[in-house]
Order: C-alpha cells, then structure tokens, then sequence
C-alpha cells in the first residue's frame, strides 16, 4: 500500500460507519441494521426447525395480534411488497397456518385468517426462540433488555407514546 492508498483508507474510514461514538448521520442507521441482521439470524434459527422464515412470521404475528387482514394491509404491516406479501400468504396457506376468505361487502378482497395448526405453531415458535433469545441479550446488564425494547418501541413507532 502506497502513501495515496493510505491516505485513501483512512479517509474512507472516517466516514459514516458503525463504531460507537460516531457521529455521522448514517450511524444509528447502520447500527440499526446491524443489530437487525443478528436478531434475524438467532430468530431464524429458531424457526428452521419448524418450516417457516422471518417473513412467514411476520405474518403469523399480524394475524394475531389483529386477527383477519386484507393482503395490502398485511404488506404495510410487513415491510413488503404486493408479489411479496402473496408468495408468504400462498406459503402459509400451503402449509395450512393460513387461509384467505372473502371479505362480505367486497368479492374483489380477501382476508388472512390464521388456523389453530397457524396458532399452534406460533405458540411453538416462542418456545423455540425463548433460550435463542437470550443469546442476543447476555452482554446487556440487568434492566438493559427492557431498556433497549422500550427504546426501539419508541424509535419504531412514535406515535405509540403520545396520548
């Protein structure tokens, strides 16, 4: 490596990055992602075993918490796509947690309902995620975990804390 080349480096370094302590704009947004990945990962794992990815529960946690949901809302809900949220859905209905009924009012909608075989698996995969979980919280301190999720709440969804 040459002095330009060096110099070059350690320019490109000082740039938008992830390092504690950065104060470039992109740098909660890197960490953000970073800290997603790995989530994904430990919560992919999880749910390997029983069939389904990420994606699939997503779903399945919509589902639940707010019971039959037309397509496009379930997109929005999601962070997907249109093409995206129909493959998920056609999955989940092949493997039988999911079905689509018709909406009354409008023949042109269908609803996501989730089945008991749907529910059933969703209880499981919280227990299969319970010991995983730990994994991304053992380097935090006590009363940390609750800290970050009450944060990431705020951050993911302002609207949730203003009354």
């Amino acid at each position: 490596m040459n002095a330009t080349d060096d110099a070059s480096h350690l320019a490109a370094a000082s740039r938008a990055t992830d390092r504690p302590g950065d104060t470039s704009p992109f740098a909660l947004g890197l960490l953000l992602r970073r800290a997603h990945w790995r989530a994904a990962a430990v919560m992919g794992e999880a749910l390997r075993p029983l069939g389904i990815e990420l994606r699939h529960f997503a779903v399945l946690i919509e589902l639940v918490n707010h019971g039959p949901t037309v397509q496009r809302d379930l997109a929005a809900a999601t962070g997907s796509d249109k093409a995206g949220i129909m493959r998920v859905v056609d999955d989940l209905e092949r493997r039988g947690l999911a079905v689509r009924k018709a909406v009354p009012g409008d023949r042109r909608v269908r609803a996501v309902e989730i089945t008991p075989q749907g529910v059933e698996l969703f209880d499981a995969a919280h227990v299969a995620a319970e010991p995983l979980a730990e994994r991304l919280v053992v380097e935090l301190g006590p009363g940390e975990p609750e800290k970050l999720t009450a944060l990431l709440s705020r951050f993911a969804d302002p609207s949730d804390g203003e009354a």
